[in-house]
């Protein structure tokens, strides 16, 4: 009883600082950054890294595009840097894929350990500050939104692989993961997407349904990355800064991993309008 209160209590602390910070654009941004230099000293302590060199690397690439979207993203030079950032961050995340279907660890050699607090997870804190920004206005809508569904595909998936399920997902990286959980957190974002379209007027009903889609498959397979990572050095949590629930890094890792495919997304949605 004392675990679920615990829980509970951190669990809303958590959701609170974040929808409060949305009411103000440098709040948000403030916010991530903090989140931010908390997950890397977490995932530091994970694959190994004793240089502070990960700190300054993720505060110099966040600064460096948070003010010059604010000064202005129409400078030349802007999409094509988020563009080049983007196509490597995904292009990281797609090789940490890869490795979810080796049966040896994800390698951890210096230069990939670099990519890694890189591009897989200093960039993806750029991109949830890019996507709160996205069109050249503040868009807290869209933000929340991604977090909201999220909060869905893991809680149903939970909920339904709890109940119904019966066939793992990935059963030696994440045995309590099953298809059927994974189908259950699918359906139900897709059906929060509905809801969310309806009380926002950001994006239409079929682009949060695609949204939903995104977030589902790319948030669990991000959930499923730090798990192997977790695996590999054999710790139950990447972090102890919120009780009941692990590290600041065990709740972000599905929306860290979403992020560069949803900005992709709203990239793609902008191009084509």
């Amino acid at each position: 009883m004392k675990e679920i209160l615990t829980r509970s209590i951190f669990g809303f602390i958590y959701i609170a600082l974040l929808i409060g910070s949305l009411y103000n654009e440098h709040a948000v941004t403030v916010l991530f950054f903090i989140f931010g230099i908390i997950s890397i000293a977490e995932f530091k302590k994970l694959i190994e890294i004793h240089k502070f060199s990960p700190y300054i690397i993720f505060t110099v690439i966040y600064f460096f595009f948070s003010y010059w979207h604010m000064v202005s993203p129409k400078l030349a030079g802007f999409n094509e840097a988020t563009q080049i950032v983007l196509v490597l961050s995904i292009f990281v995340n797609l090789f940490l894929i890869k490795d979810l279907f080796s049966k040896r660890g994800i390698p951890l050699f210096k230069f990939k350990r670099f990519l890694l607090t890189s591009f897989y997870l200093s960039s993806s804190f750029v991109f949830l500050m890019l996507i709160a920004k996205f069109g050249n206005t503040y868009q807290p809508s869209i933000i929340l939104g991604s977090f909201i569904l999220v909060w869905v595909n893991d809680t149903f998936a939970f909920i339904v692989g709890k109940n119904f399920g019966k066939q793992k997902l990935f059963e030696k990286i994440s045995p309590k993961k099953t298809v059927e959980g994974f189908i259950g957190g699918l359906f139900f974002s897709c059906v929060t997407s509905y809801f969310i379209a309806t009380f926002t007027n950001t994006l239409s009903f079929n682009q949060w349904l695609i949204l939903s889609i995104i977030i589902s498959v790319f948030g669990t397979l991000g959930d499923l990355v730090e798990s192997k990572f977790k695996r590999q050095v054999n710790v139950k949590d990447s972090g102890v800064i919120m009780p009941g629930h692990g590290g600041l890094l065990d709740r972000l890792d599905s929306i860290i991993f979403a992020a560069p495919f949803i900005y992709l997304f709203l990239r793609i949605l902008d191009y084509v309008s």
